[in-house]
């Protein structure tokens, strides 16, 4: 474990929530970016893997509560994109 890795996945993580806000009550998709959010989603995956194999410790929670929250933006983009589509506001 490192403070710093800590340090990053709070500072991180903090931002998520005001996301995961702001998807759910603007019922809109723009602005968002469905690539970005899939590569942070990745990236907490590659991290949650190395922990797993390489270097098991309680961080590996921050790094699944972190991805848990990009994987709701995710799928709170992908309901504001389909009230795009049927011009749901």
């Amino acid at each position: 474990m490192s403070i710093f890795e800590v340090i990053m996945l709070v500072c991180f993580g903090s931002a998520w929530p005001a996301s995961i806000y702001k998807s759910s009550v603007s019922r809109t998709a723009k602005g968002k970016s469905m690539t970005f959010l899939i590569i942070v989603f990745t990236g907490y995956i590659a991290g949650i893997l190395h922990k797993v194999f390489y270097n098991l410790d309680w961080v590996v929670t921050l790094y699944a509560i972190n991805g848990l929250m990009v994987l709701v933006d995710i799928g709170l983009t992908r309901r504001n994109k389909a009230f795009d589509l049927r011009g749901v506001s």
